[in-house]
């Protein structure tokens, strides 16, 4: 992938029509530390898109998640997981280096991470920002959606980066989250994650109250109540 004067092809937009995916784009990642490709290069891109949630599911949880959320939480991040995996075989069979990011795997239990995050290649795809509840926010599913990650070196055009936030003043998620974990910072692009949440406190609450739900990986109020989902519901 060279820079944002290349043209990208029109089968990706062909395939992510066919595989009923609204909202993706390109971004340029040439600056992060991405995985490495078969030759032990870094990967310069990455495909990102997004998968939505279901309405009044997300809506049902502002009190806390129950079981539908999470077997939504499953079933969205399967459908993740099988776009990337065939939108990867493609880009390889283009003749071009690929490697799909797993929906939801936390590779490091220290930090309470994955491999890499897929809000970054996200908000760099220009999908949307950082919420103060340091989930990516959409124009147009708002919060409630789940992220795929697909690194390449296809050659396309990057889209333009979102890097500040739009949440305004809005803290209701802030005034939400049962753990007392968001910070209630605005998001800008390159802030440290615990600028705006304190995932150890987060991750404890879950674990300690919802463990039930996929060993306490489920809590989603803060997103349940942000008012960029509830218009999608209202819609």
């Amino acid at each position: 992938m060279s820079d944002s004067k290349q043209i990208t092809p029109s089968w990706l937009g062909s395939f992510m029509k066919q595989q009923k995916i609204e909202l993706w784009g390109v971004a340029d990642l040439r600056n992060f530390d991405t995985p490495e490709d078969s030759s032990g290069k870094k990967f310069p891109g990455a495909v990102s898109f997004a998968v939505p949630m279901t309405p009044a599911i997300m809506a049902g949880i502002q009190t806390g998640p129950n079981q539908a959320y999470a077997d939504e939480y499953t079933r969205v991040n399967n459908r993740i997981n099988e776009v990337a995996d065939r939108l990867a075989a493609k880009i390889r069979r283009k003749e071009f280096q690929a490697l799909a990011l797993a929906a939801s795997v936390r590779s490091d239990p220290v930090d309470i991470k994955g491999d890499f995050p897929h809000k970054t290649a996200a908000t760099r795809a220009g999908l949307g920002w950082i919420g103060r509840h340091c989930q990516l926010i959409t124009r147009q599913f708002g919060s409630w959606i789940r992220l795929g990650t697909v690194f390449t070196d296809m050659q396309a055009a990057y889209a333009t980066p979102v890097e500040r936030s739009y949440c305004g003043t809005c803290t209701r998620c802030v005034g939400a989250c049962p753990a007392g974990a968001l910070q209630g910072n605005a998001w800008a692009a390159g802030m440290p994650r615990d600028k705006i949440l304190d995932v150890r406190s987060c991750d404890r609450w879950k674990k300690e109250n919802y463990y039930q739900f996929h060993k306490g990986h489920n809590c989603g109020i803060c997103s349940a109540v942000c008012p960029y989902g509830l218009k999608r519901l209202r819609r």
